[in-house]
């Protein structure tokens, strides 16, 4: 739902008074992660202007390119009338390279993505040109992204929040793995047992990234462990579950 002005303004003035992001969401019933975004920003809500004619139209689609943005991509503005987005993707799985230009399809119908092999050889490029880019991902600047702060607007908050299978979809395609564990335990019969079990680890040097994947995790009821600075993992059997619907194994 969009927020109001005067929403706004009373969060901000209860951040003034010190308050911390969880008690104004329970104090306000905003979301926390709107409360959180609110708490770095000056000035109030509003949608993007539609100065050039772009729109969400297919609200997954645009989800999970977003999710991949922000693991692996970048904007750039190479002409005065053009913007350019880039999304790395790993050359061993196929498939996740065409979903990803399947997902640019539908949030720009009217490009036509190509794919080109990284310096390097190790990734494929899902290069997409398209002047609504810029309103698409306001999240693109100067530098890197973990140099600088990474907020999802409100508008992108309310898709999210509806579509929170496809943003972490795309933030595990971009920069994040499944692993299977095997590990060996004498049981007290004498005899030796084999376990498997599966993970899911999600890794970006942004901390505004990490929070935003936990984020939305949450949302989902899927717990996730700070591993190390960088890396998020899940392990617990239910959450583990869930990620198998909505991820599952790379292809």
């Amino acid at each position: 739902m969009a927020r109001t002005k005067a929403e706004f303004d009373h969060v901000k003035e209860l951040i003034r008074e010190g308050l911390s992001d969880s008690r104004i969401a329970l104090l306000t019933g905003i979301p926390q992660p709107t409360v959180r975004g609110w708490r770095h920003r000056e000035q109030p809500p509003g949608r993007p202007s539609h100065h050039f004619s772009w729109r969400v139209l297919d609200e997954y689609a645009y989800c999970h390119l977003l999710g991949c943005y922000l693991g692996d991509g970048t904007v750039a503005h190479p002409s005065r009338n053009g913007w350019e987005l880039r999304l790395y993707c790993d050359q061993r799985y196929a498939d996740i390279t065409d979903e990803i230009r399947a997902a640019a399809i539908l949030t720009f119908p009217d490009a036509r993505p190509t794919t080109f092999a990284s310096s390097t050889g190790a990734a494929a490029v899902v290069r997409i040109s398209h002047r609504g880019i810029a309103q698409a991902f306001p999240q693109h600047g100067t530098g890197r992204k973990h140099l600088r702060r990474i907020v999802l607007s409100d508008w992108q908050i309310d898709l999210s929040h509806r579509e929170p299978e496809a943003l972490i979809r795309g933030l595990i395609h971009s920069d994040g793995c499944r692993v299977e564990n095997r590990f060996r335990t004498k049981l007290p019969s004498g005899r030796v047992a084999e376990y498997l079990y599966t993970r899911y680890f999600f890794s970006n040097l942004s901390e505004d990234i990490r929070q935003i994947f936990i984020d939305h995790c949450a949302l989902l009821e899927i717990r996730v462990t700070q591993s190390n600075p960088r890396n998020l993992s899940v392990s617990h059997r239910d959450s583990v579950a869930i990620l198998e619907q909505i991820v599952g194994p790379k292809t």
